[in-house]
């Protein structure tokens, strides 16, 4: 804990650093507060994200009236040491507006990103008449009969089918494959921390 506090190039933020707060899962950039030691120490002491308002002259804690709380997973300081990199798993939307992110509510920058985050509110809010939702009450040996089913196709569509059907088909099982990962409680920041240590 006290590792990164010291790392950090105080004096040349006269005592605030920016701390960008990104979604774990899914990358996109949430918000950005200013952090002083005394939050950094209640963020690392709490697991949940703390800043010092530069209006207010105090510290704060994101959801503290709200309930919409930011589950610190990973915190990274910068090349110069003068900023932080926060990566959560937010509990709600961050905006006060109710919005995902204090930067609009395109919520990804890529399609499966934003697949994710679709199957992950189905999961958590369970519409009627949704056939995610439908999948979920099923129960983990549906989706994975659906996987294995989806990946025949794939395979069938390689050997036997047009480029099309071949993406077509691709994009059925990538669906099935996330349902079963959000089913399980994996993330894609998860697989993609794997991706990365595999790569060494």
């Amino acid at each position: 804990m006290n590792k990164i506090i010291k790392q950090l190039n105080w004096k040349k933020s006269l005592g605030l650093v920016p701390a960008i707060v990104q979604d774990f899962d899914t990358g996109t950039v949430l918000m950005l507060g200013y952090i002083n030691k005394t939050a950094l120490k209640k963020t690392l002491a709490t697991k949940t994200v703390w800043f010092y308002s530069r209006s207010k002259k105090r510290l704060w804690q994101k959801g503290e009236t709200s309930g919409n709380y930011l589950l610190v997973k990973n915190i990274s300081i910068d090349c110069d040491s003068d900023a932080l990199l926060i990566q959560v798993k937010p509990v709600g939307p961050t905006c006060h507006s109710g919005q995902y992110s204090c930067f609009g509510e395109n919520r990804n920058s890529d399609a499966i990103t934003s697949l994710f985050s679709l199957i992950r509110d189905r999961k958590l809010n369970m519409p009627d008449n949704s056939y995610t939702s439908y999948l979920f009450k099923k129960g983990v040996n549906k989706i994975c009969s659906k996987v294995k089913e989806e990946s025949a196709e794939v395979v069938y569509a390689v050997q036997k089918q047009t480029k099309k059907r071949l993406i077509e088909e691709s994009v059925d099982l990538i669906y099935h494959w996330l349902v079963l990962i959000v089913q399980k409680n994996i993330s894609l920041g998860d697989i993609s921390s794997e991706i990365i240590k595999r790569r060494k």
